[in-house]
């Protein structure tokens, strides 16, 4: 598989790297979710024990939490400044997390089949190909793991919730996080899934509340959702 990158978002997440844990700051939505994202993939697929590989990791929210649920995690990224922070902060935590700077791509040929849990969350709609990352995702996954992804639908209330809510009107996000244009719906990543060779086990939506100030697991799939799937 040939590298799957747009220079420009490494540049956005990268200028982004020094807010990274500050949970009141510009990347306060990743902390707010992370609760359940981390609840859901825990109970689908029992970390503790587990070899997990962290696609897209960033600054490593994701990776320390499934650390902490006693998961063997190895988290990847290209984006130097995330990595650097991820490092840094796991070394003040005590976490136990393996950062590595490299491609999905480029660990799928060289570790086939290593890790019995592989998630990729918020970060499909921000790759030139993110059919390719799926099917590098699930190249790493062992026969039987279990592999997540989460990403934003494309339609008219997307654009309106994720883009002009989200980044404009309630600035949960910086201006210009998303393209509208990269939102993938459900119904075509399920496609990049089957045709990878991964069966869909459940998809599930995720909505903020502007009013609680609250994310919440369940309801429609209109905006953000979430997809776990197991490989054959």
């Amino acid at each position: 598989m040939s590298a799957n990158v747009d220079e420009a978002e490494l540049r956005k997440f990268g200028d982004l790297a020094h807010r990274w844990w500050d949970p009141t700051g510009t990347m306060r939505p990743l902390h707010e979710m992370n609760p359940l994202r981390l609840d859901w993939i825990d109970r689908i697929e029992s970390l503790a024990g587990k070899r997990v590989l962290d696609v897209g990791c960033g600054g490593g929210i994701l990776s320390e939490a499934m650390a902490a649920r006693g998961a063997q995690v190895t988290g990847i990224d290209l984006s130097d400044k995330p990595l650097q922070i991820a490092e840094l902060h796991a070394l003040e935590s005590g976490a136990r997390v393996n950062y590595q700077k490299i491609s999905a791509e480029e660990l799928a040929a060289k570790a086939p089949a290593s890790f019995d849990v592989v998630t990729c969350m918020e970060m499909l709609e921000h790759v030139p190909d993110p059919a390719q990352t799926v099917r590098a995702c699930t190249t790493l996954a062992r026969p039987g793991g279990a592999v997540f992804f989460s990403t934003i639908n494309r339609n008219p209330k997307s654009f309106l919730f994720a883009i002009v809510g989200a980044e404009y009107v309630l600035r949960l996000l910086p201006q210009g996080t998303h393209e509208y244009a990269k939102f993938i719906r459900p119904s075509e990543l399920g496609q990049f899934a089957r045709e990878a060779g991964l069966a869909i086990v459940e998809i599930l939506g995720l909505s903020y509340n502007p009013l609680t100030k609250r994310f919440a697991l369940g309801g429609g799939t209109d905006v953000n959702y979430l997809m776990a799937c197991r490989k054959s």
